[in-house]
Formats: structure tokens, C-alpha cells, sequence
């Protein structure tokens, strides 16, 4: 791997340092960097687990974590990178589903209202965060008490649970003052607003960080690990069987119980034991736009009504994002493409309230992603299910799918209390809703200290925020590499949001292999540019070949597959459908390919 720099795990002058994020009770380090994978993946070969979870999205980690924070051995493999099918590409929000109260749903809604409270209060306090939306209202009288009655029955669900603390009540407001709060909208669009509050949350980091809570508590995580079989003793499943994908090995992994938590690949990791089990799901594809805050002025965001949905407006640093869509996908699980008609039809529905409307020319990134639906007899994805399912198809083996990103930790926690009743012995009740994740615990006494460290440190008030609310109290890793590499310091220079520290800091402590992982999930460059992120690329390349210890020619290649990789997307968003915009994204091959099947035809 070449010499390992001395900020991977020495201090300056050579001597040990101590590990930020160890566990108290000594199980393990939350770091997940290349020597962590090694170790992984030397464990799974040589001892047996009591779980392990195939997939490594917000599902997958949330098992990881429920299952080692309950006493258990666990080992979690994911095919791709972690997080990067559904669980990177969401609307970004922690909510209620205020649209489900008109299905008459409230158990749903209840249940992701206290997790909501959670996330702010116990669990995610340095990722999470509340953020506005105003509701636009259209009609007289009718719609204002409609609307109303809803938000708040909303309100009211919140309270009663207490999960509503740091998260103002809804309000009434006349058109004259909803224009104060969002100018752009168009006046003569909606007669007045009520505008309420949900939370929002950078998916693609909580993942990682769930993970790296499970890796604290012992749990052994690989990426690039392919299940490509299940170990049977008999009808039972025994463990499972994974290709390094980095290399080729292939190794045996033994588990007393073995979960698939993965997605919309549900039924093919069900094809693999033998047929399509008791759960079958349907891709539903959502694509997101995102332009310059400048683009639309309005203090909050602001959520409208289509024929089929709702679309979101919703405020993401200097920038907002816009979504989304809801249509079958039957091509490339792996990437789904975002069409030219897909990007016209939310910029024809959010332009119907904007007094300046948006053109594709204001559109600096687009991201498509599946959400796994639980198929009923309904053709339309709008009217499958949001709710999950936990199966015990054959012995050894649990399955959980549906679900929404909110409700992520009830998802884990159904599906460990299924592998429970497979393992003997007595097994303790889930904890994580008392578990704070790494980085959260003192992050209120460190964000009020906020100036100390930007005195401290030489870095801006506005850079400590910054990693404050993405790194919590871990940013005290960061704070040492930058004064190990004062050259870290130093921004990015064409994607100025991120430091140059984040950059190898995710490939260090946060499970990185790639370029593009880099680039498209631990941070967000990918889409936050104008240029999609080439113009940084170069410069992350050469930041992270010490790491991984690659060589000219293997930085070269990392660089000229994200090239293809953007380029091969915004061929897509210029096609008329999705069987031209599938074809045009393929033209861009996976650095790294799975055996999965890329399309799988309706059934």
C-alpha cells in the first residue's frame, strides 16, 4: 500500500496518538479506513458471527448498529459504497409524512413524528437539524381549515409524544405575510400559507456515521464485499459467502443468522437462496434538481401540490434542492437516470409559484434515486407501500424492506428482534433510541465553543460551523490534521465549501475508496458545483493516492472514470425517457462492477 502517511494513526513526532471515538468499553474504533477494512475482512474469514448484514444503507447500518448495541457479534458487507443507492439520493428530510394524515394514516405518521424527536434530541443532534416549510394555499376558506385541520393534527401527534422539542408549532399567514418570508413566490399564485416545521439531515453522512457508531460498539464493516451466495446446513442459511470486489478473493463468512437489508436489491439476494421469498419490492424512481440559493428568495422552504404528489423546495446551504418524482424504474438498479422530462416536470410545477421562474440553465446538479416499495396489486408506485415488512422466509435468514429513512431505526430494530428468536439464549431489548451517535455526545457545549476553537485553530468562525454540523465533536480529528498538514487547512480550489482535510479525512476514518465516493457522498461536490465536481477532482485525486497508495496510473484512472461518470449523467438529462436516459448513464461502466444484475424486468 506505500508508506502510510503519519496522520493515519501516529502523531507528528512518531509516537501512537490516541484514537478519537474508541469505544468506552473497548469493543473498537469508530475509524473505518483502509487498514480497518483489512482487519475486516480477516475476521469475517476466521470467525463466526451472530449476524450479518448484507447491505450497507441507512436499513443495513441501523441492523448493524441495533445488533451490536445489544451484546451481538456482528459483520456488515456492502456490494458498492456505503449508502450510495437509495440512501444518498432522498429528499433529505426527517418527517412525519404530513401527506400520509390524508390516508388516514397515524400510526405511520406517529411512529416517524417520535423518531423525528429522537433524531433532534437524543440521537443525531449534530445532524439533524429543523428546518421551515411554508404551504401555499391555493383556495378560500375551505382549504386554509383543510389544510389547517392537518398541520395541526401534526402538531398535536408531535406534542402528545414530546418529540417535538426544537421544532416551533405550525402558523397561520395572509398572502401579505407569506411574501415577506418568501418573496419569489407569485403573488397571484396562492391566496395565503401556514407554514410548519419538519428536520432535515445530510443522508449519505448519517449513514457513515451510524456505521461508525456500529464499528465502535465491535461490529467488523467492509465495503466493496459482494455477497454472491449463502453457506446451507441443510434448509438453513449458515452465513454467506462474498467477493472482495477490490481484488477478487473470494472468502466464507459463518453466521448464526444472516440479514438482507438491501433495498431494491431485495429480490435479488432472495434469488440466491432459492427463489423470491415473502417479500417482493418495486423501484420507485425520484430525481432531485438543485440550483443556487439566489435562484429563489424565501427564508424557508416550501411545499406544493402536483396532480400525483407533493414537490419540495427545500434549503440546503447555498442552495436549494427540488424534488422529486415518483415513477417506476425498471432499468440499472445501480444508477438510475434522470430525464430531460423528468427535470421539465418539476421545473414546470415549481415555476407555476415563482414570480422569476427557473430555467434548466439555473439547474446546477440533478440526482436520481429508487426508493424500495413494498409491491401490492396497484400498477402506480404512488400508491404502494411506504410501510416495511420483516420475513423469516427460510431458517437463518432475515429480510427487511419498505420503509421510509425516518423510520430507519424501528426498521432495524423489527428486523434484530426477528434475529433474536433465531439465536438461543437471552438476548437484551434494543437501545438505540437512548444511543447518541458518534460525534453527538458534549456537541452542544463544543458548538457554543465554536469561537475558541476558530481562535484556536486559525480557521474562520464560518469553516468551524461547517464541520461542527458535519462532524460534531469528531471535528477534533480534523483539528489535528490540520495541524499536523497546515496545508490542509485550505479550501478546495472549485469547490471552496469543503477543506482539503475532509477530503482525506474521508478516506482515513470514513470508508472511502473511491474518487467518487468521495466526490458524490462524503461530501457533495458532485452536485453542489456548477461543473458537477470536475474541477476539484484532480486536486481530491492527488490528496488521497498516500492513502490508498495508489500510483500515477491508478490515480489517472480514479480521475478519468469520474469524468466518464459525469459525463455519461448529463448525456442522460438530455434524453426524452428513461430507456434513452438508462442507456446513455450505462455508457459510463462501474470503476469497480458487482455480478448483480443491472435491470430486472417488471414482474
Amino acid at each position: 500500500m506505500g508508506r502510510v502517511p503519519v496522520w493515519e494513526g501516529v502523531g507528528g513526532n512518531g509516537t501512537a496518538k490516541p484514537e478519537r471515538g474508541i469505544s468506552m468499553i473497548g469493543l473498537g474504533s469508530s475509524r473505518l479506513g483502509p487498514r480497518e477494512r483489512e482487519a475486516a475482512l480477516a475476521e469475517m474469514a476466521a470467525e463466526e458471527f451472530d449476524v450479518v448484514v448484507v447491505g450497507g444503507g441507512i436499513t443495513g447500518a441501523g441492523v448493524a448498529l441495533d445488533a451490536a448495541t445489544r451484546g451481538l457479534k456482528v459483520a456488515l458487507v456492502e456490494a458498492r459504497d456505503f449508502a450510495s443507492g437509495t440512501s444518498s439520493r432522498s429528499s433529505k428530510l426527517i418527517h412525519g409524512g404530513l401527506r400520509y394524515l390524508e390516508q388516514y394514516n397515524f400510526d405511520l405518521v406517529r411512529e416517524a413524528l417520535t423518531e423525528r424527536g429522537l433524531l433532534l434530541q437524543v440521537i443525531a443532534p449534530h445532524l439533524v437539524r429543523p428546518v421551515p416549510f411554508l404551504f401555499p394555499l391555493t383556495h378560500r376558506g375551505w382549504e386554509r381549515f383543510y389544510v389547517g385541520a392537518g398541520v395541526a393534527l401534526y402538531d398535536s401527534l408531535s406534542f402528545s409524544m414530546r418529540a417535538s422539542r426544537g421544532v416551533p408549532p405550525h402558523r397561520h399567514l395572509s398572502r401579505r405575510q407569506a411574501l415577506k418570508v418568501a418573496p419569489s413566490l407569485k403573488r397571484t399564485s396562492f391566496t395565503g400559507a401556514i407554514q410548519y416545521w419538519d428536520a432535515q439531515v445530510d443522508d449519505a453522512r448519517y449513514v457513515m456515521t451510524v456505521l461508525r457508531t456500529a464499528a465502535s460498539f465491535g461490529t467488523r464493516i467492509a465495503s466493496r464485499t459482494e455477497c454472491v451466495g449463502f453457506l446451507r446446513e441443510g434448509e438453513r442459511v449458515t452465513g454467506v459467502r462474498v467477493r472482495d470486489l477490490e481484488d477478487g478473493r473470494e472468502l466464507e463468512v459463518r453466521a448464526r443468522q444472516v440479514v438482507n437489508a438491501t433495498g431494491v436489491w431485495t429480490d435479488d439476494i432472495q434469488h440466491l437462496v432459492g427463489g423470491r421469498g415473502q417479500i417482493h419490492v418495486r423501484a420507485s424512481k425520484g430525481i432531485h434538481l438543485v440550483v443556487p440559493r439566489d435562484r429563489i428568495h424565501s427564508s424557508s422552504g416550501v411545499i406544493l401540490r402536483t396532480e400525483k404528489s407533493v414537490l419540495f423546495v427545500i434549503p440546503w446551504g447555498r442552495h436549494w434542492i427540488i424534488g422529486t418524482t415518483d415513477t417506476t424504474w425498471t432499468f440499472d438498479k445501480a444508477h438510475p437516470a434522470a430525464s430531460k422530462a423528468d427535470i421539465d416536470y418539476l421545473l414546470n410545477h415549481v415555476n407555476a409559484f415563482l414570480n422569476v421562474p427557473l430555467t434548466p440553465d439555473d439547474v446546477e446538479g440533478v440526482y436520481a434515486g429508487l426508493r424500495p416499495l413494498l409491491s401490492g396489486e396497484s400498477e402506480e408506485t404512488s400508491k404502494l407501500s411506504r410501510e416495511h415488512v420483516v420475513a423469516h422466509p427460510v431458517p437463518g435468514l432475515v429480510m427487511v424492506a419498505g420503509g421510509k429513512y425516518t423510520t430507519y431505526r424501528v426498521m432495524a430494530k423489527d428486523a434484530v428482534d426477528a434475529v433474536v428468536h433465531g439465536l438461543d439464549g437471552r438476548v437484551a431489548p434494543s437501545c438505540t433510541d437512548r444511543v447518541t451517535l458518534v460525534g453527538g455526545t458534549g456537541y452542544q457545549a463544543l458548538w457554543n465553543s465554536r469561537y475558541r476553537l476558530a481562535s484556536s485553530s486559525g480557521l474562520h468562525v464560518a469553516r468551524i460551523e461547517h464541520l461542527l454540523r458535519r462532524y460534531g465533536t469528531l471535528i477534533e480529528d480534523l483539528l489535528e490534521l490540520i495541524a499536523e498538514r497546515p496545508d490542509l487547512a485550505s479550501p478546495l480550489a472549485r469547490a471552496d465549501d469543503y477543506l482539503r482535510a475532509e477530503v482525506v479525512y474521508a478516506a482515513t476514518h470514513e470508508g472511502a475508496r473511491h474518487l467518487n465516493d468521495i466526490l458524490s457522498r462524503r461530501t457533495r461536490i458532485s452536485f453542489e458545483t456548477w461543473d458537477r465536481g470536475l474541477g476539484a477532482a484532480e486536486e481530491a485525486a492527488t490528496l488521497v493516492a498516500p492513502v490508498f497508495g495508489w500510483s500515477q496510473e491508478e490515480a489517472k484512472r480514479e480521475l478519468e472514470h469520474y469524468i466518464q461518470r459525469v459525463e455519461a449523467e448529463r448525456a442522460s438529462q438530455t434524453s426524452e425517457n428513461d430507456q434513452e436516459a438508462d442507456a446513455l448513464r450505462r455508457g459510463a461502466p462501474d470503476l469497480v462492477p458487482t455480478s448483480l444484475p443491472a435491470n430486472e424486468p417488471v414482474r
